[in-house]
């Protein structure tokens, strides 16, 4: 938008020993919704009923949500956008910008054969006219995104409130991290956001939330609180970016995790309400609440676990479990297609008396439950590599029998624990194995070293009597 570069804070961050990268970002221009033609256009409506994103409220205030609505580019669109590609200097590859969210310039350069791409045209809030055309970043200059526009079913008589911009800026390499995200070289400096290599507000949300918390803890000489890979998508992201880095802006998606049955929006209270609790940032209020609901859900399961019968004995009551001899609960038959806890209630009619979460959120646990069983194997395996905590001070270059590949990486990165070695790119298993025999050995040293010392201190005090 024209704004001068700023270069101070990247500077004092390079003379403080960190090292820097560069990445690009863009948004789309905001548009008028008074002169959006939404009847010519197809509607597309949230979740029916909405779902609150707190755990502290079963419904949302306002019940009539906004619409969305779709539309699509075209050829003649794209027609204008090749024909001023030469006036946006935002599209060149020295400088790397999102790939799961290119520009409109660079989908129209690296997908030839598509004729079309989507625009979501999303309502910026109740209050406002403001309409976001997700889909659309560009950085060509105003009165060509205007004749672009202008072209696309629904904007023809679209009123651009603000032209799209693109943004290049640099970044910290966040192997230099923790994954408390402070800084390794500043010990109180902590990071969170696009300094950190990410794209997205959701993303730069859950690192400001980390980052936030231990800088407070960290004021306060308390523990800190690290989300891993097995707590939730928030420690997926962490360990990504302080183990392997980016050399690109880094998204979450749910496809970087290995744990993504166990990981899931109905049970993220499950997995880091406690974790909150002891780091000081869940209030009574909600400590109380899922307490309560912890407790409703034990009992829910009692009821449903109090009656287990053969298949025969079931398909007798209506229900149709495979013909074998495996004894079922009233929580196996909820995995049974075609069963619900509605279907249960006549044969456990105390299900009446618990509320409509509960039943929801232990049928959910009980279809998940036989995955979610064979991957605990997995993250308390993964949990007993994090336990394992790498001296801060390792020197690779003198550690034996590894390849001079892993050297550069380990250094480079500078894990806190045997897990984010294993998982740093470069490194092999049979490396790792080298560097958990090189830390017990280092270790059984360093024991010696220490009752070897004590030993003297006592003959020095027994020479003293």
């Amino acid at each position: 938008m024209g704004e001068a570069a700023t270069f101070g804070l990247s500077k004092s961050l390079r003379e403080a020993g960190f090292k820097l990268g560069r990445l690009k970002t863009g948004t789309p221009p905001r548009l008028d919704g008074r002169t959006i033609d939404f009847k010519k256009l197809e509607a597309h409506s949230g979740d029916d009923p909405p779902m609150s994103f707190s755990y502290l409220h079963d419904s949302v205030a306002v019940r009539d949500q906004l619409m969305c609505y779709k539309t699509y580019t075209n050829e003649a669109a794209h027609d204008v956008i090749r024909a001023n590609l030469e006036k946006s200097i935002h599209i060149r590859e020295t400088v790397k910008g999102p790939r799961y969210c290119p520009s409109l310039e660079s989908k129209v350069i690296r997908f030839k054969d598509k004729n079309q791409h989507i625009i979501w045209l999303e309502p910026e809030g109740f209050e406002t006219d403001v309409v976001y055309p997700n889909g659309i970043s560009m950085t060509v200059p105003a009165e060509v995104q205007e004749q672009m526009l202008k072209l696309i079913v629904g904007l023809e008589n679209v009123n651009m409130l603000q032209p799209g911009y693109g943004v290049e800026y640099d970044y910290v390499d966040p192997r230099s991290l923790k994954a408390t995200l402070q800084t390794k070289a500043i010990r109180g400096l902590f990071l969170a956001g696009q300094i950190n290599g990410t794209t997205g507000y959701e993303e730069a949300a859950a690192q400001g939330v980390i980052a936030g918390i231990n800088a407070g803890l960290a004021s306060q000489s308390k523990p800190e609180m690290i989300v891993s890979r097995g707590d939730g998508y928030i420690g997926i992201m962490i360990d990504d970016l302080v183990t392997k880095g980016v050399s690109e802006p880094y998204r979450m998606f749910t496809s970087r995790s290995e744990y993504r049955m166990s990981s899931r929006a109905d049970n993220a209270d499950l997995r880091l309400t406690e974790k909150g609790r002891a780091a000081g940032v869940v209030g009574d209020e909600r400590w109380s609440c899922f307490q309560d609901e912890i407790a409703e859900r034990v009992a829910l399961r009692t009821v449903l676990l109090g009656k287990k019968h053969n298949s025969q004995d079931w398909r007798a009551k209506g229900f149709r479990p495979n013909n074998d001899s495996v004894l079922r609960t009233g929580l196996d038959l909820l995995r049974l297609t075609g069963v619900s806890m509605s279907s249960l209630s006549a044969e456990f009619p105390e299900l009446a008396g618990f509320s409509h979460k509960a039943r929801t959120r232990v049928a959910i646990e009980a279809i998940y439950a036989p995955y979610v069983a064979s991957q605990r194997a997995s993250i308390q395996s993964f949990e007993r590599d994090e336990a394992l905590r790498l001296p801060p001070d390792i020197d690779y270059t003198s550690l034996r029998g590894i390849s001079s590949e892993e050297r550069a990486a380990l250094s480079a990165s500078r894990p806190e624990s045997l897990g984010q070695a294993r998982r740093i790119e470069g490194v092999t298993p049979a490396g790792a194995l080298r560097l958990l025999s090189y830390v017990h050995t280092q270790r059984k040293v360093a024991a010696k070293e220490v009752a070897f010392e004590a030993m003297k201190r006592d003959r020095a005090a027994y020479r003293g009597l």
